[in-house]
């Protein structure tokens, strides 16, 4: 799990980003991490590894801000296919090298698509996830991370009523 987060961190140098590494007790919760973080849950860059239903070996690693939900439908079509699942934790290791809440918003895998949600990227200059590891994020300037990961931008989250009071 470690070598994710040392592959991470070299990345990152090499291509001068900038960043930081805070390092805090494991939590899997999104809002809790938020708050250890001291960022806002939106800025969570919550990666969800996903598979197409009905097709080996077509991955995604979708991105989304962390108080969003995804469509399972748009990241299918994404995908090239009609629906995506997410994958199972014992998949997610073996693809990802991560326990899943651990996985970074970056891909080491070339079997992997990176598709990051827009809304994400747009609201925040600074984005925070876990760096491989539950113990360790990272906040990183959002400009950095679109130059170094290259991902593909595609709303895949749901649609909320505008007058919607629901908590996500």
């Amino acid at each position: 799990m470690h070598d994710v987060f040392q592959r991470l961190v070299q990345l990152l140098d090499s291509h001068q980003a900038r960043y930081r590494v805070l390092l805090h007790p494991a939590e899997g919760q999104s809002a809790r991490v938020a708050e250890i973080r001291g960022t806002e849950p939106g800025q969570g860059a919550k990666a969800m590894l996903c598979s197409l239903k009905g097709a080996d070996e077509v991955y995604g690693l979708v991105i989304l801000s962390g108080d969003q939900k995804l469509d399972m439908k748009k990241v299918g079509t994404a995908l090239g296919g009609k629906k995506a699942q997410l994958a199972s934790a014992e998949l997610a290791m073996q693809l990802t090298g991560c326990v899943i809440g651990a996985i970074p918003p970056l891909s080491f895998d070339s079997r992997i698509s990176l598709i990051v949600d827009p809304q994400l990227i747009e609201r925040y200059t600074e984005i925070a996830f876990n760096a491989g590891r539950l113990d360790a994020s990272m906040v990183l300037a959002t400009e950095d991370y679109l130059r170094i990961a290259q991902p593909r931008l595609l709303r895949v989250t749901q649609e909320l009523p505008a007058e919607s009071t629901q908590a996500g």
